[in-house]
């Protein structure tokens, strides 16, 4: 950033749990990132977060956030059923946003949060920080590349671990509020770098429950089995009753290899003997303290929306990419509720497979 260039001015929305990587990401880019603003419920939260952002003010009304003509954009935190009303507020009000996972409570919800950026064409980065990271990005380009030949088999595995207490926090796992359980809340991030690096399935099927080991409305506990369009199948696990909690796993089983990526490292092994590690394993937040991960992955997400609202460019993350983990996660539940084997189209979402054999 040059001497002459001012910093981009943004505000914080969302004061609660999920503010912390945030809140140290943006204190090691203060150089090119003024927080001029933090916007909460509770004077309290506010406050607290507002001490370690120097000259940020703070309020419990967004007006004042849409008022300043010099805030460029927004990180909202808060929780998913407000996401829709808060980023259109924004994006009306011309401000490009930064948004903590999931875009909303469902699909349909998602989409609206999208097009209402789209529509004052206003930049939307999503919180999907996984996607960031050294193994997962070395993953995806193997597979594009077809370094790992055709895909023959794949799994995804998700086994964490929440307490009780974390569920008797009022409408956590909802789904007026969060709009699901261990896959919107927990899963989306694994189900979306899933989907990234190995792609959308033609056909899926799920089972879900909410186990003995939580009270709680929505599902703790989902296993699927996926149909790819070449006959490729593959399994889904997620849960967070697996105590203390284990790094997530994706595995891809190719024609001249296999990859495994599983919390934050990448081992390839080849069919001519040759291999390859890359990253380093860890368990992001798998246990019973949700934030227990470093915050550099946020801070690579955050320092990227920057730049692209500097350079008016899309973020490396794109709110619209994000549409179909949200798909994928809606029609796993329809498969749920309904009891069939559902054909998935990445771009519509699902409709009663024809084709089950």
């Amino acid at each position: 950033m040059s001497r002459v260039e001012r910093k981009t001015r943004v505000a914080l929305i969302g004061a609660g749990m999920a503010s912390a990587p945030h809140v140290a990401s943006l204190r090691d880019l203060h150089e090119k990132v003024e927080v001029a603003w933090v916007v909460g419920r509770t004077p309290y939260r506010i406050g607290a977060v507002a001490t370690q952002l120097p000259g940020a003010r703070t309020t419990t009304s967004l007006d004042h956030v849409l008022a300043d003509a010099e805030v460029d954009a927004a990180l909202v935190l808060t929780p998913p059923n407000t996401h829709l009303d808060i980023v259109s507020r924004l994006a009306a009000a011309g401000k490009h946003v930064l948004l903590e996972k999931p875009l909303e409570v469902d699909a349909t919800q998602a989409a609206r949060v999208v097009d209402a950026c789209r529509t004052h064409r206003v930049r939307l980065g999503v919180m999907l920080q996984h996607r960031v990271r050294a193994a997962a990005v070395a993953m995806k380009e193997l597979v594009a590349a077809g370094s790992l030949g055709e895909l023959t088999s794949a799994s995804v595995d998700m086994r964490w671990w929440r307490p009780q207490s974390y569920y008797d926090e009022p409408g956590r796992g909802t789904r007026a509020r969060d709009g699901g359980g261990v896959l919107l809340t927990q899963g989306i991030h694994t189900l979306d770098v899933y989907l990234w690096i190995v792609g959308a399935p033609s056909e899926l099927v799920a089972f879900a429950n909410t186990s003995a080991a939580h009270r709680m409305e929505c599902e703790d506990v989902v296993a699927a089995a996926l149909r790819y369009a070449n006959g490729a199948t593959a399994s889904l696990n997620a849960t967070v009753t697996a105590y203390p909690g284990f790094p997530e796993r994706i595995d891809y089983n190719g024609t001249l290899g296999t990859a495994t990526l599983m919390g934050g490292q990448l081992d390839v092994r080849y069919l001519d003997g040759t291999a390859k590690t890359i990253g380093v394993a860890q368990t992001l937040g798998a246990g019973a303290d949700p934030m227990a991960f470093p915050h550099d992955s946020h801070r690579e997400v955050i320092d990227d929306f920057v730049d692209a609202v500097r350079g008016d460019r899309e973020p490396r993350i794109p709110g619209a990419s994000v549409l179909l983990v949200h798909r994928f996660i809606d029609s796993l539940l329809e498969s749920v509720a309904t009891r069939r084997v559902l054909a998935f189209d990445a771009q519509q979402g699902t409709s009663p497979s024809t084709t089950v054999r």
